[in-house]
Formats: structure tokens, C-alpha cells, sequence
């Protein structure tokens, strides 16, 4: 059995700017998150998960990390600073380990800056290339939080939030670090919706996974953020999964071996039986092929009996923070919550006949007693397959 302990979570997605706004939206009986915007797509609206406030932007930081991408992982921090420096006091700077998922950096800030390039040929006074680069968020923090021990990004497409939490976990069991700060982010952007216009992927109506009528994704834009430590916390983080089929570039392999093997090897690190899980959190992208194969893998690993839901149509797909998202989900879900209220699973009934029958969580449904394990799929293009298996303290 394992002891890395999540000892603290911050959030910040569509649901909500915070871990208690996020709560209240998440368990309402009311439909909360993607909105309908063409801020990223000018004459073609879309539903995207977007932040519900705007952030504040990083004007002390050096011109070289002032992106909106990491503004937005500073409002996920801010929620857990006072414990993060209580580590760094406790275990020094150089024993603090930085792991996150990241995609999207500061692409935001380099379409702005090509746009002018190619209207007034020049870029804009300040303007780095680096500002770009993955590492630049994890570079950001460790000198926002004064740390030097190991920083580094993860970026494995939409696995990459959950395999950010499970580097952070091999750190402290190799005895490397004391402390991590793990997590994920990315932000909305322009050319991150174009990529997956230009796969099919994207839905212009609000997703509905595990539907009939599933047509897509939509896009959406986040961070979480948790402190990792052997010390006990809310939360442990029982067990976990990973691998890569290395099917195809962009479509899950149909069989759903990788997503079975990830949660079987989830289930036996933590010791546990597939009746022990309380609520699966699933993938659940609302794209034909990602819906087919999970519901299969989930309905072979655990039954078809067990609570599930997908809370992309609440959050978006945020792609490098979604495992994280979804972790912090899942601890909204196991801490402080007596009588086990669980996330709804918002579609429009549709059952699709070619998919198992799996148990979608109705808006308001509860165990009726206070939930002990859950389980976090977190699936990616190259078959990059992740799960978490969180239990309560």
C-alpha cells in the first residue's frame, strides 16, 4: 500500500474560480460550466469550457512568463500558498519537487505576437519565443515559489494532468524529494481549437458523452494544483496506472486493452477490488471512438453496476489539466461530503445501443453515505493511457 497523501488542492475551470465555487457548481441540481462563445472562433460560436472570471496577469514576472497560461496556474496556487511555503520552510527549497501537465504554454501570447509580425513586421516590444516553450510554467513557478529541486512539464496530450500526479508520487517513494507541487494547466487559445477542429473532434453544441448523438469535444481551459507529501492528508493516492498502446496518433485503440491495463494496475497497486470503487470518473470526451472504448474497458474492469459520470460538458475538455481537474473533482468528491453526493453526468438520455450499459450518475444522486474510493481515467492521442485511483484519508 501506498503513502503519498494529497495534503491540499487548488482549482480554477469553468465551474468555478476556486475549490468552493467549483463544489457548489459541480454538485448543483442545476446545469453550471462550457458556455456558448466565439471569442476564440469569430463568427463561429462554440461551447467552450472558459474560466468565469479573468485572472489577474503576472506583471512582476519576467517578460518571458507573463502568458495568460500561467496567470492562470498562479489563481490555482493561490488557493494552497500558505501550505506550499509551509513545505518549502519545513523541507528546504532544494527537497520541493514542481511536476506538471502542460500543453498550450504561452501559444496565446505568440499568436498575438505573429499577427503583428505579419501586419506591421515586428514583435511586440518584450516579446520571447520561450514564452512558448512547455517548461516555462514550471520554470515560473519554482521561481515564483523559490525552489530548486527538480521542476519539470509533463506533456503527453490529455494525459498529461494525471501523469504530472503520478511523476510527483515516484519522487517521493524514491525518496528524492520531501514535498511536490504537482498538477496541471492550460489555457484556451486559438490554434488549440483550430488542431482539433481539423481532426472533426469539436462539437459546436454542448458535449454529450456516452450519447446516441455524441458528435465531439469541447475545448476548455483550467489548472489544479495539489501538494503531494508522505505526511497524511485529506486524501491518499492509493494507486495508479499507466502505459501506451501506441495504437494510432489520434484514435483510441477499439479494444480498449490500454485503458483496461491502466485501471487494472491502478487496482493492484492500491490493493483493492473493483467492488471497493465508489465512482469512476470517466474520460468520457463524447467523441465515437474515445466513448466506445472506455465504456467497454469500464464495464469489463469494474461492472457495469459502478457510479460513472464524464464532467467534460461541466468543465470542457481542458487537455493537459483534465486529469488534474478531474482530480481535484474526485477530491470534492471523497473530502467533506457525508453523504456521498457524486458528479452528474449531463446528457440528453440518448442511450447509444452499441455501448455497454454503464451506471451515468443523474443530477443530485448520491450514495447516501460518504464515498471512499474513486477512480480518475485520463486517456491521450499515441494511446498515452493514465489512471488514478484516489481514496479518503
Amino acid at each position: 500500500m501506498n503513502h503519498v497523501h494529497l495534503q491540499a488542492m487548488g482549482v480554477v475551470c469553468a465551474l468555478g474560480m476556486g475549490a468552493p465555487a467549483v463544489r457548489e457548481a459541480l454538485f448543483s441540481p442545476s446545469f453550471a460550466g462550457v458556455v456558448e462563445t466565439d471569442r476564440y472562433t469569430a463568427g463561429r460560436p462554440l461551447h467552450l469550457g472558459v474560466l468565469p472570471a479573468e485572472v489577474a496577469p503576472l506583471d512582476g514576472a519576467p517578460l518571458r512568463q507573463r502568458s495568460r497560461n500561467n496567470a492562470v496556474l498562479a489563481a490555482a496556487l493561490a488557493e494552497i500558498r500558505p501550505q506550499v511555503d509551509a513545505a518549502i520552510a519545513r523541507f528546504g527549497p532544494r527537497r520541493v519537487a514542481i511536476v506538471l501537465g502542460v500543453s498550450t504554454a504561452g501559444v496565446e501570447e505568440g499568436e498575438r505576437a505573429s499577427r503583428m509580425w505579419q501586419t506591421e513586421g515586428r514583435w511586440p516590444e518584450g516579446f520571447d519565443y520561450a514564452l512558448q516553450e512547455m517548461g516555462n510554467a514550471a520554470e515560473w513557478l519554482a521561481g515564483e515559489l523559490g525552489t530548486c529541486g527538480p521542476a519539470h512539464v509533463i506533456s503527453t496530450a490529455c494525459s498529461s494532468g494525471a501523469k504530472a500526479l503520478i511523476s510527483g508520487a515516484r519522487l517521493l517513494n524514491a525518496g528524492l524529494v520531501d514535498a511536490v507541487v504537482a498538477g496541471g494547466v492550460d489555457a484556451l487559445c486559438e490554434f488549440t481549437i483550430a488542431g482539433f477542429s481539423a481532426l472533426e473532434s469539436v462539437s459546436a453544441a454542448r458535449c454529450n458523452p456516452m450519447s446516441a448523438n455524441r458528435s465531439g469535444i469541447n475545448i476548455g481551459e483550467g489548472a489544479a494544483l495539489f501538494l503531494m507529501g508522505r505526511d497524511a492528508g485529506p486524501l491518499v493516492l492509493a494507486g495508479w496506472g499507466e502505459g501506451s498502446d501506441a495504437h494510432h496518433m489520434s484514435a483510441p485503440d477499439p479494444t480498449g486493452h490500454g485503458a483496461v491495463t491502466v485501471m487494472q494496475q491502478a487496482l493492484a497497486r492500491a490493493g483493492l477490488a473493483a467492488g471497493d470503487i465508489d465512482y469512476v470518473n470517466l474520460h468520457g470526451t463524447a467523441t465515437p471512438l474515445n466513448d466506445a472504448m472506455e465504456s467497454a474497458a469500464v464495464a469489463q474492469v469494474l461492472g457495469a453496476g459502478v457510479a460513472t459520470s464524464s464532467t467534460k460538458p461541466l468543465t470542457g475538455h481542458a487537455l493537459a489539466a483534465a486529469g488534474a481537474i478531474e482530480a481535484a473533482l474526485g477530491w470534492l468528491t471523497l473530502v467533506d461530503n457525508p453523504s456521498g453526493r457524486l458528479p452528474p453526468h449531463w446528457w440528453d438520455g440518448a442511450a447509444d445501443p452499441a455501448l455497454p450499459v454503464l451506471h451515468l450518475v443523474a443530477p443530485g444522486e448520491s450514495l447516501g453515505r460518504a464515498p471512499r474510493h474513486v477512480l480518475s481515467n485520463s486517456f491521450a492521442f499515441g494511446g498515452s493511457n493514465a489512471a488514478l485511483l484516489l481514496g479518503a484519508a
